[in-house]
């Protein structure tokens, strides 16, 4: 058995502009890290050597692997010509379309468990490109290339999306005693809903062309560089208040991306004493993230009582083996 741990990930400043539709124009860039939750893909020797048995939400068991539904099994599957004789589960710390990143989690940890199946080495670089090239070339995904790297990579980077396709990972290496105070001063919230990013990711993307959305993507962009700077000199309360920036330039990339109820949750934490925050991912639904000083965290807490904590620390080691034997 075969088993790879891959970990979700936290986006900070600047998603969206990892999308072609701006980065073939201006250079994107994104603040983001990896964490301590995980998405988990196994695989085995399947008892019956003609057939393929997929374990998901769903199990499948199919002869060939064309007849596969879930589609990143099947189109990994197909570009590592394996073709039967294997059994493929996979368990989340994380359900899906929660803003973690899971599909490219899973995409990554997928694609990291069969190179070691099929005798192959692949650096992060390889599982991120090749994961991008699932998503959104072959499946057609309306999506960016960030999650992919940081999942492949983990820790916590300043990510580049330059206009030629390819992609620059630059780690941030805070002081130990800033960083473990920027981590007690992120508290995260579970607002109880899914949702699919597609609808939200397909108008975003469109949406780029307008020149008030381009001006809108190009400043969240600067903004990653000046979060950067905060990392490791200066008041570091000035997380919160760039993370509240990004978070109003954001909403105005697509309707859906906030709602009545995650814009009350949010005034609620700001008029407790949170300095600044986001919903992560696409949109819609998910966790918020804030960023508040110990002081006025259980206020916070107590102000946002109907939605559910969600502990986290940040990871630093990104898809990795962590079984591998008969």
């Amino acid at each position: 058995m075969i088993i790879t741990q891959t970990p979700f990930r936290i986006s900070f400043v600047g998603g969206g502009s990892d999308m072609a539709a701006f980065y073939m124009l201006q250079t994107g860039a994104v603040l983001s890290t990896g964490i301590n939750r995980y998405m988990y893909l196994s695989s085995h020797r399947f008892f019956e050597p003609g057939q393929i048995r997929a374990k998901y939400s769903q199990t499948e068991t199919v002869e060939r692997v064309a007849e596969l539904k879930h589609p990143i099994i099947r189109t990994a599957l197909e570009m590592m010509g394996i073709e039967g004789g294997i059994e493929i589960s996979s368990i989340a710390d994380v359900p899906s379309g929660t803003g973690m990143g899971s599909s490219s989690s899973f995409t990554v940890g997928l694609l990291h468990n069969l190179s070691v199946w099929s005798g192959r080495y692949w650096s992060k670089d390889e599982l991120a490109r090749v994961a991008c090239e699932i998503e959104i070339e072959r499946l057609g995904e309306p999506i960016g290339k960030q999650d992919q790297y940081a999942a492949a990579f983990g820790g916590l980077n300043l990510i580049e999306f330059l206009p030629d396709g390819s992609v620059r990972v630059e780690p941030q290496h805070m002081p130990a005693e800033r960083k473990a105070q920027l981590e007690s001063r992120l508290l995260m919230y579970y607002t109880g809903t899914q949702r699919s990013a597609s609808a939200i990711l397909g108008e975003q993307k469109n949406n780029v062309t307008q020149s008030d959305k381009f001006a809108a993507l190009s400043e969240m962009v600067s903004l990653v560089y000046e979060l950067r700077k905060v990392l490791y000199e200066g008041d570091l309360d000035d997380f919160g208040r760039i993370l509240h920036q990004n978070w109003q330039l954001k909403k105005a990339l697509a309707s859906g991306i906030s709602n009545g109820p995650i814009d009350q949750a949010y005034a609620s934490a700001l008029k407790a004493g949170a300095l600044g925050g986001k919903l992560l991912g696409a949109g819609g639904g998910g966790f918020l993230l804030f960023y508040c000083r110990e002081e006025v965290q259980s206020a916070v807490s107590e102000a946002l009582s109907s939605l559910r904590p969600f502990s986290f620390r940040f990871e630093n080691e990104g898809s990795k083996l962590i079984h591998y034997g008969h």
